[in-house]
């Protein structure tokens, strides 16, 4: 790919993220073109990438939209996650290395860090939170379940997901993380599978308690 198509990629990603580019929200290649300051060529290879990726979805007229899912859609995707990743922690508990160990701990660290300050620092939560997620698919060692998993973590949903958590939401993550780091250091595989389960799920009720209605 091309230095304007990633750049493309980044901008129109990172507006949709943001919420600028709203779920829903039709997209015009011109008007992409403009706001990125490339031509509409590595627009059209972004586009392609993040239809890809399950941010953008096509109609069968061919326009292209920002993807909107519905409750019913985001359930079945976080049961589906939910099964994978719980999946993921148990082959961690019994994988996973005292290199690895360290790089948990050391994310967790990092996470109450962000999320202690006076004003919580979510942007980092939201980036370490993500690769706390990757150290665990990472620790599973399987490439065949990292790639499924990859395919059902739609950040758009993740990020709105955590930018409604309050103060004590956040700890509450931190405190299932740290419990998830736990059980991996006993290399207790149902343990493992048991918190990342309930800490799915919670963030899939966030989710539906603020978009549900």
């Amino acid at each position: 790919m091309s230095r304007a198509s990633d750049r493309a990629y980044d901008e129109i990603k990172r507006q949709i993220m943001a919420g600028v580019l709203a779920p829903g929200a039709q997209l015009k290649e011109e008007e992409l073109a403009e706001i990125c300051g490339v031509s509409r060529t590595p627009v059209r290879d972004a586009m392609h990438r993040l239809e890809a990726e399950m941010f953008i979805q096509r109609s069968d007229s061919q326009r292209s939209f920002v993807s909107n899912w519905s409750t019913d859609d985001v359930e079945e995707l976080f049961t589906l996650r939910t099964m994978l990743e719980g999946h993921a922690a148990a082959q961690a508990a019994e994988r996973v290395t005292p290199e690895m160990l360290a790089a948990l701990n050391g994310n967790v660290r990092a996470i109450d860090a962000a999320i202690e300050r006076t004003l919580p620092d979510v942007d980092t939560f939201l980036a370490k939170n993500a690769q706390f997620h990757a150290l665990i698919i990472q620790a599973a060692a399987s490439d065949r379940l990292a790639h499924m998993i990859n395919r059902l973590v739609l950040q758009p949903i993740v990020h709105r997901t955590a930018l409604r958590y309050d103060a004590d939401q956040l700890r509450r993550s931190l405190a299932e993380h740290i419990e998830i780091v736990a059980a991996l250091e006993a290399r207790d595989a149902d343990w493992a599978r048991a918190v990342m389960t309930s800490h799915i799920r919670r963030a899939f009720h966030v989710y539906r308690n603020e978009h549900g209605a």
